[in-house]
């Protein structure tokens, strides 16, 4: 994915939709990638790719919805 970096990773499928949902509110266009295993979901990661220019901003976003 030319252009965008993967800013978080994680076996969670829903969390990972939820920070993309923060993210999306913050103007940040933001995407999942699931790589999660269709026939066993125990296995494989989510990953959450913003465009390059943004990915400080987004990281910063998040790092604030852990530490709450």
């Amino acid at each position: 994915m030319e252009n965008w970096t993967k800013i978080h990773e994680t076996s969670d499928l829903q969390y990972a939709e939820l920070l993309k949902s923060l993210l999306l509110n913050e103007d940040i266009d933001a995407v999942t990638m699931n790589q999660k295993d269709s026939s066993n979901l125990i296995f494989g990661t989510v990953s959450l790719y913003v465009p390059n220019d943004l990915a400080d901003k987004a990281k910063a976003i998040i790092q604030a919805q852990i530490d709450e």
